[in-house]
């Protein structure tokens, strides 16, 4: 496996409503590279998971205001896709 791929991907989206998506629909939220495409998030999701990609979302997910006792401060900012893979396919991220 090429570590551009591993580049773009950097790590699935593990939340109540992805796992939900990921049962109901086929679809799976991965956090990427802000500078990924769609062609380039399509390819490095076949390839390393060896599924085929039906079509890919994209979100730009803004920093939020968090706060630690008296220090406060901003999340990280990152890009969001949800991919859908073709029917009868899924991902082990378990």
């Amino acid at each position: 496996m090429n570590t551009k791929y591993l580049d773009v991907i950097k790590a699935p989206v593990v939340t109540e409503k992805g796992t939900h998506l990921a049962q109901e629909e086929g679809k799976y939220l991965f956090k990427v590279d802000s500078k990924a495409t769609k062609d380039e998030i399509k390819e490095a999701v076949e390839k390393i998971f060896k599924v085929k990609v039906e079509s890919i979302s994209t979100i730009n997910v803004k920093p939020k205001k968090k706060r630690v006792g008296r220090y406060a401060g901003m999340s990280n900012k990152y890009k969001k896709a949800i991919v859908k893979l073709a029917e009868g396919q899924t991902i082990d991220l378990g």
